[in-house]
């Protein structure tokens, strides 16, 4: 299992746009990527191809996020999502 943690880069947080952007790139991986919030309630794992999912855990900018998945590569790639910001055109 791979995981990382990054800090949310989005100046809204993990909101509509980089809520939607994250769920769509997570549901083109085959394996579970989930989510979960550094500092909230550890036993809470969010579903990272949930865009409702990732919005009701209510990251907000310069918040910290593990990613988890079997496939690194995903884990990779969602936390890198996280950590930019995903709100800039």
């Amino acid at each position: 299992m791979a995981s990382k943690t990054v800090t949310v880069g989005s100046t809204v947080g993990l909101h509509a746009r980089p809520a939607t952007l994250i769920a769509e790139a997570a549901g083109g991986y085959e394996e579970d990527i989930t989510l979960t919030l550094v500092g909230g309630d550890q036993g809470d794992k969010t579903d990272a191809a949930s865009a409702l999912m990732i919005m009701a855990m209510g990251a907000e900018h310069g918040d910290d996020v593990t990613v988890t998945s079997d496939n690194a590569a995903a884990v990779e790639r969602i936390a890198a999502l996280i950590a930019s910001n995903l709100d800039e055109d």
